[in-house]
């Protein structure tokens, strides 16, 4: 994918040009302007020439031509152009009305050189692949920020879930507290009136034993 020659006129009067390789490219370019109409004063072109396409973008009487190859579409080499004629009006400005041919040949043949290279090797010369490049960035961020999102309500549900069981388990720990509480009690309460059930008895049998007799009044007569 290569633009391999770039050309700006006034009209027919040619102001600048350069080429990477030695072809015909002028010849073919001077006569695409040849056959193009005067009058369409603002206009984007396409011409297909070998194994080779020509474009061409006029605007207000400046024609700003490119050579490039079939691989190179039409984006990349229509976006050279709108860059070149944004540069070649910056500098020159109203001296493009009344300059001469390759008035502005020896200076701008180099930016030309520049900026072919640049639209033809550097992948950030083509704007909608950049964007597409840099919204693929942004997608991949927001997908990112997206599955962290979900991983922290994930682990905020595993913790309310986790708290939710700790407080099932605590209230299931007081009440089996309040009743262990309470069987010790019974069993404790069980056990004292067993024991004072004892020793009543033995107390009985003792008195009884004393007092040679089988009632225990007998003791306080």
């Amino acid at each position: 994918m290569a633009i391999l020659y770039g050309m700006v006129a006034r009209g027919h009067v040619v102001l600048a040009e350069f080429s990477f390789t030695q072809t015909n490219a002028s010849v073919i370019a001077r006569q695409i302007m040849e056959k193009m109409k005067q009058g369409d004063d603002d206009s984007n072109a396409s011409f297909s020439h070998d194994r080779y396409i020509f474009h061409v973008k006029r605007t207000d009487g400046l024609t700003v031509l490119c050579m490039a190859d079939e691989a190179s579409g039409r984006r990349i080499p229509f976006a050279f152009l709108e860059d070149i004629h944004h540069r070649f009006v910056k500098t020159y400005a109203r001296t493009i009305l009344s300059a001469p041919a390759y008035a502005m040949n020896d200076e701008f043949s180099r930016i030309l050189s520049q900026q072919m290279d640049h639209f033809s090797n550097d992948p950030n010369a083509d704007r909608l692949n950049r964007l597409k490049g840099e919204m693929s960035q942004v997608r991949g961020v927001m997908m990112d920020n997206i599955e962290k999102v979900l991983e922290r309500g994930d682990r905020l549900a595993l913790l309310v879930d986790k708290t939710t069981n700790i407080q099932g388990n605590a209230v299931r720990f007081r009440r089996q507290s309040r009743r262990y509480r309470n069987t010790l009690w019974w069993r404790n309460l069980k056990l004292t009136c067993s024991l004072l059930l004892i020793f009543t008895i033995v107390l009985y049998i003792v008195l009884a034993f004393f007092c040679e007799g089988p009632l225990l009044p007998s003791c306080f007569n």
